[in-house]
């Protein structure tokens, strides 16, 4: 596969104290990308490429992940740190208004950038989650057996990250063919041998996991201030038909609150559906996004 989205060339940027890698390529209105648990930038790597058509595709890492820089300390992964280093990322680059589109973890973080910073979106696309607080304030059965990972990784420091060390693949690896509804076979075998050489670094073990303990201690707090508010913009909820969250969840219906202009649609497969029904997923974008 070459980097890590292929055609794309691959840059960072110094931003909001951070290191921030990216891949970027096409031309057209700007249009970021933002991966999810436990995965990097190279998710999008038979997606970003058709969307180039249209736009300019940046792709980015999220603090923690990937080729970004992995701060130490919960507090530095809050939802807003996250936002704010992808508004910076692309205000460095030119561009003060984007489209905005995040699977996982980096839809939540979307959202936050949606509520900080509503002017900076022309668009916003959140992948396969249901609301932070709805899950954390409302937990059911089978999520919290499906989702036990969200408690595993918050516990404290250093009991995940040396439980998870002793065979990182063994542990995400059976955490996406968990919560995916795939084995890994419907995983592109170039993408996952980038997402292994990532998820073995020590400093990107606990980056994730103080990414889920910020979740309990710190973006619960910011969610709950936030209830009354809606994203304007125009908004797009795609979820996976086969996944936990359609099994759990009336998924449409929990953002009818959370934002005022939305539309939404089911993409066959479960939670990793980018990576293992990229068409579809593809042609939804483009159905929703505007030229």
């Amino acid at each position: 596969m070459g980097g890590p989205i292929p055609g794309f060339s691959d840059h960072s940027a110094q931003v909001n104290g951070q290191t921030i890698a990216f891949s970027c390529g096409g031309e057209g209105p700007p249009l970021l990308l933002l991966h999810g648990f436990p995965q990097m930038r190279a998710m999008w790597h038979a997606i970003a490429p058709a969307l180039a058509d249209r736009f300019t595709v940046i792709a980015a890492d999220l603090r923690g992940y990937g080729d970004s820089s992995k701060p130490s300390g919960t507090a530095a992964y809050a939802f807003r740190e996250m936002a704010a280093d992808q508004r910076a990322l692309m205000q460095s680059l030119g561009f003060d208004r984007f489209h905005l589109v995040g699977h996982d973890r980096g839809a939540r973080t979307s959202h936050r950038l949606a509520l900080d910073a509503p002017e900076a979106l022309l668009s916003l696309t959140l992948m396969d989650i249901v609301p932070t607080h709805l899950i954390l304030t409302d937990l059911q059965t089978k999520v919290a057996r499906a989702y036990y990972h969200w408690f595993f990784l918050a516990q404290p420091a250093p009991f995940p990250e040396t439980m998870i060390g002793h065979d990182p693949d063994y542990y995400f690896e059976t955490a996406m063919a968990g919560f995916g509804a795939a084995g890994l076979d419907a995983f592109d075998p170039a993408a996952l041998d980038l997402y292994r050489r990532h998820w073995r670094d020590p400093a990107a073990i606990a980056g994730m996991c103080n990414d889920y303990r910020a979740a309990i201690e710190i973006d619960i707090r910011h969610d709950a201030e936030d209830l009354a508010r809606r994203v304007a913009c125009p908004s797009l909820v795609l979820y996976g038909a086969d996944g936990i969250m359609a099994r759990c969840y009336d998924v449409p219906a929990t953002w009818a609150d959370r934002l005022a202009d939305l539309r939404a649609k089911a993409i066959p497969g479960g939670h990793f559906f980018p990576d293992t029904h990229p068409r579809e997923t593809t042609a939804a974008l483009l159905d929703f996004l505007p030229a």
